[in-house]
């Protein structure tokens, strides 16, 4: 062989990975799993694996796992399969390989039946233990005599082989020694809580010490003697989970994703942004208590618990992989919602009235994408209105042409007046409103949407007689003169209610013109020719006089004509205020430049005696 041979040969030898066992805690312990508290369900999880490995082999094998807790040691004993003394050396001394891998000792037709691997989830157990003791005894050879694994957290093992008698049955004994500073992790009061958290809905005869952990059947699939006593029995679950009383409860049994559960609707409002923290138990185990992806986003006002067979964990166990049957999943249970809804609204509306009263803000984001469920809850769906709060449908009845504004204040600054006109106008300002009242026309053919403008409010204001009008011509002069600098028009119309003295209208498209000129004015040279190319020939905002006003009347009429425009300040700054619009800093100086001139004008006139 030559030396180029003898070089490529030497280069190309396989080498083992080593692993440093402290460095592999330390990442299961801060970066792969939430908290400490996993330890219980991997054991858990190995307990439950290694039963249904014995049961598909041998039907009719006990499936039973005890947990005791001494003096700072867990035991936690189960009925499987149990492990060889080749099984400890390959699955419990080589990270990642899986005692339900396939082909594996004959049991690969259950593996979809595995909770996880039996290896890594041992291993995790190091987060609270110092030691590990695993005695085991094979179901699978005839007279297979017990073995001990024992290790420590440095990475070093033992394997023996032990009487007969140390272990008559088959099964595995799996003993933790808490490490210094996690003791109450393997106190038995906690063992007991975090064993009822995680494994309630388990098929098997589990406990701790004297006291069961599973509860079956699940509470939504109890048999109840009345559908009342069901509501109050899942009422009760709910409060023990989540600790709310719902306003009511959803099945969301689909056989066909293999899910079942039940879905508890919230009492108060949320706001959608809030996390779900919905809880996902696969075949019985608790997967997770936040699973935010589990239902479509619009169904922020429940909280559901499910068990399923069909999702798949991420790699910690402790959320679901995003994937096509997650989508599927999410699909059907939305839809099983959807149907609830709409089974109040056809047989319970006393029920929706009340939900819709709490969660109305839901329904619309559903109802956004949803053209079926936007009809189907038309008559129920409460909006802002000139006539207050009530459904589209009934408004819609009212008024062929809806109006409605696309933000809170300018529905503020016009509700007033188009009220007393007989306009129609919705609030679209709130949240999925301005859309919804958009897609009216497509599920209510006959009905005309309009986005209400300063056009349309002045159009249906009554003009003034062209002589009072041309009477009061210098006044109307100058108080455009006055307010021209802010980007406001002044025009003079007769309207209800007589109490309302001035009117600010001021659309989006003026808005939007506006803040084009203010822009171009602080803008340098090459901007301001860009902004001035955008001009547009959008109106301006004006401010609407009240002839039918007193105090318009006898404004218009003062011989003072500082005093006059003094006057017509105090009106815009009055107006805007009634719209509560924001201020900008030209109205704010505005305000208080009219504030100040009428109190130097009270004062100066007392005194001169007047």
């Amino acid at each position: 062989m030559t030396s180029d041979t003898t070089a490529h040969a030497s280069a190309t030898t396989p080498h083992t990975f080593q692993v440093d066992l402290r460095g592999l805690v330390d990442l299961l312990s801060h970066h792969l799993y939430s908290s400490p508290r996993v330890y219980l369900r991997e054991l858990l999880q190995n307990a439950v694996d290694a039963i249904t490995a014995r049961q598909s082999e041998f039907p009719g094998a006990p499936g039973r796992v005890r947990l005791s807790v001494d003096a700072g040691r867990l035991r936690v004993e189960d009925s499987g399969i149990g492990l060889t003394e080749a099984d400890l050396h390959s699955l419990l001394a080589t990270i990642g390989r899986s005692s339900k891998r396939p082909g594996a000792e004959g049991i690969a037709s259950a593996r979809t039946e595995f909770l996880g691997q039996f290896g890594i989830g041992l291993l995790a157990c190091f987060v609270v233990a110092s030691e590990i003791r695993v005695v085991s005894r094979s179901a699978r050879t005839a007279d297979a005599p017990p073995v001990e694994w024992s290790a420590r957290d440095d990475g070093s093992y033992t394997v023996r082989t032990l009487p007969a008698d140390a272990r008559p049955q088959p099964g595995t004994t799996v003993e933790l020694i808490a490490r210094p500073g996690s003791a109450d992790w393997l106190a038995e009061e906690r063992v007991y809580a975090l064993a009822r958290d995680f494994g309630r809905l388990l098929p098997y005869d589990i406990k701790v010490g004297d006291r069961a952990v599973t509860e079956l059947p699940a509470p939504w699939e109890r048999a109840h003697p009345s559908p009342s006593a069901r509501r109050v029995a899942l009422a009760a679950h709910c409060n023990e989970l989540f600790g709310f009383s719902p306003l009511d409860s959803i099945d969301l049994s689909v056989p066909v994703a293999g899910v079942r559960g039940v879905a508890y609707v919230l009492p108060s409002s949320v706001s959608p942004a809030q996390r779900s923290g919905h809880r996902v138990h696969l075949k019985g185990m608790l997967l997770t208590e936040r699973a935010d992806e589990l239902l479509p986003e619009w169904a922020f006002f429940v909280r559901c618990v499910i068990d399923t067979d069909s999702l798949r964990p991420t790699a910690s166990r402790e959320s679901l992989y995003e994937d096509e049957t997650l989508a599927i999943v999410r699909e059907a249970l939305g839809e099983r919602i959807r149907e609830w809804l709409t089974g109040l609204a056809a047989g319970d509306p006393e029920r929706l009235a009340q939900f819709l009263t709490v969660h109305h803000l839901g329904v619309k984001s559903l109802a956004r994408h949803d053209t079926e469920m936007l009809r189907t809850m038309l008559p129920w769906l409460p909006f802002e209105t000139t006539e207050g709060s009530v459904s589209l449908e009934e408004f819609a009845q009212r008024h062929p042409v809806v109006h409605y504004t696309q933000s809170v204040e300018e529905f503020r600054q016009v509700a007033p007046i188009a009220a007393a006109q007989g306009i129609g106008v919705v609030n679209g300002g709130y949240t999925y409103d301005a859309e919804l009242v958009g897609k009216l026309p497509a599920v209510r053919p006959g009905t005309t949407v309009s986005e209400l403008d300063a056009d349309t409010v002045t159009a249906h204001l009554d003009s003034v007689d062209p002589a009072d009008e041309l009477a009061l011509a210098p006044f109307l002069a100058a108080a455009r003169s006055r307010l021209d600098p802010l980007g406001c028009d002044v025009a003079l119309r007769a309207f209800h209610p007589l109490t309302v003295p001035a009117l600010h209208l001021d659309d989006r498209a003026a808005r939007h013109e506006r803040a084009r000129a203010e822009a171009e004015e602080e803008a340098g040279e090459l901007w301001a020719g860009i902004l001035g190319s955008l001009r547009g020939s959008a109106p301006r905002a004006r401010l609407v006089l009240n002839h039918l006003n007193p105090l318009v009347r006898r404004i218009s009429t003062l011989p003072d004509a500082e005093l006059a425009a003094t006057a017509t300040e105090a009106l815009y700054g009055q107006a805007l205020l009634m719209a509560q619009r924001p201020l900008r800093p030209a109205d704010s100086a505005l305000l208080n430049r009219a504030f100040i001139g009428l109190l130097e004008w009270a004062t100066h006139d007392r005194e001169n005696g007047r």
